[in-house]
């Protein structure tokens, strides 16, 4: 089975368009102002509207509080809500009820001591992803290329479709897929010439690489 797509921190129609045109599956819009890819629920809105229906739309939050989370669901209307912070079960489950959409629970790993459980979040998300933890010092969660073993996944059973994130480019995602076994990527500073500036052209040939993997 092909593996899919999300990419993530789309900011322009001309970075949209290309991931719709190339087919992916999931398109994000990051919701947190500390991130260099941040839209407000409004612009979001306005942009991802043309993805509805083509691509599920993923809402990126990093401990958003209940009011976040309702002005999201009110203006953006995600299918999806990634939570890419220190979110409990408990947590998920509240954003679930809050915004009715889907949840995307995001795990840091650099070892596989990490994994640890993952099994708990069985009952609430919707899909696992597994990404770098980032170097000591950032204030990011996620979206600065970091990456790490991705053998670590090889062979791990979980109950439904996860994503692999974390230093992932045209270059390498299709031996990323490869050798994790992973049936969903996410990719955002792998298709960028700066940080939260999209490339259609490297968007493109990305999908092309998860396609042929």
């Amino acid at each position: 089975m092909t593996a899919q797509a999300k990419i993530c921190g789309l900011t322009t129609p001309e970075a949209l368009d290309a991931a719709l045109a190339g087919g992916a599956a999931f398109v994000g819009a990051v919701v947190f102002p500390k991130s260099p890819r941040h839209i407000d629920p409004l612009h979001g809105a306005t942009l991802f509207g043309r993805a509805r229906g083509r691509a599920k739309i993923v809402a990126v939050t990093v401990d958003a509080d209940d009011a976040l989370l309702t002005e999201i669901a009110l203006i953006l209307k995600p299918d999806l809500i990634q939570l890419h912070g220190a979110e409990t079960v408990e947590r998920a489950m509240r954003a679930r009820l809050l915004t009715g959409a889907g949840i995307i629970k995001v795990l840091p790993i650099r070892q596989a001591e990490d994994f640890a459980g993952a099994e708990d979040w069985a009952a609430v998300a919707d899909h696992l992803m597994f990404d770098a933890k980032p170097p000591e010092g950032s204030h990011l969660p996620g979206g600065v290329g970091a990456r790490f073993d991705w053998s670590l996944l090889a062979g791990r059973v979980l109950d439904r479709p996860w994503f692999l994130a974390g230093g992932l480019t045209p270059d390498n995602v299709a031996q990323a897929i490869s050798v994790s076994g992973a049936p969903l990527v996410d990719v955002s500073s792998g298709v960028e010439t700066a940080p939260g500036v999209k490339d259609p052209a490297r968007i493109k040939a990305f999908l092309e690489a998860v396609r042929s993997a």
